[in-house]
């Protein structure tokens, strides 16, 4: 199954949730796209519950149908509760990380300097997305990709980087510190279902 590449704004209302990360799509017209707008009040059932929170997590980290629901079940052999091990797997995701740091304004710029081969872990080239970066892990920039503009751009409006990182903005380097406790995950989406979803 293909990566969605539609309208990111019409999907990012359809579902309720911001997938480019600004908030932007929600602050105008914060309802479902279609001409009935904010009048349309249709209730979903449990299954499109289910479904509607699973490609709200897929889409907002970017992943095609097989690679999400391979991650789940990797969640699923490791020690601890199923769903928050998920969102973990999915944080500690290369182009995620790179994007976390703030060196990419979105997560599909950070899965493009991956891919282009701009980005190390531990001074290797990494150019595979999908790369599971372990805590303690260092994540920079070739020195010859240190000066791209979108890295400058990104750098410049990033005011945040998560506790569970760390990031030396002069040299563009960050590490993977620890990995990240559910509370610091995003707060909007609910797991549970999207397990329960699998389980059917």
């Amino acid at each position: 199954m293909s990566r969605y590449t539609g309208s990111v704004w019409k999907k990012s209302r359809r579902l309720g949730i911001s997938l480019t990360g600004t908030g932007k799509e929600l602050d105008k017209r914060p309802y479902a796209p279609g001409q009935h707008g904010p009048n349309s009040r249709r209730k979903l059932s449990e299954y499109g519950l289910q479904m509607q929170e699973k490609q709200k997590l897929r889409f907002m980290y970017g992943l095609n149908e097989r690679q999400f629901r391979n991650l789940f079940n990797k969640a699923g052999n490791m020690k601890g509760i199923h769903g928050e091990n998920f969102m973990i797997l999915l944080e500690s995701r290369l182009d995620n990380l790179v994007y976390r740091l703030g060196l990419a304004r979105t997560r599909k710029q950070a899965r493009q300097l991956v891919n282009h081969g701009h980005v190390t872990v531990d001074g290797v080239r990494v150019d595979i997305p999908s790369y599971s970066v372990k805590p303690g892990q260092a994540i920079a920039l070739r020195e010859k990709s240190q000066k791209l503009d979108i890295v400058t751009e990104a750098i410049e409006v990033n005011n945040f980087v998560p506790e569970y990182t760390t990031f030396d903005a002069e040299k563009k380097e960050g590490t993977y510190a620890r990995f990240p406790e559910r509370s610091e995950l995003p707060a909007e989406i609910n797991e549970q279902l999207i397990v329960e979803f699998y389980s059917r």
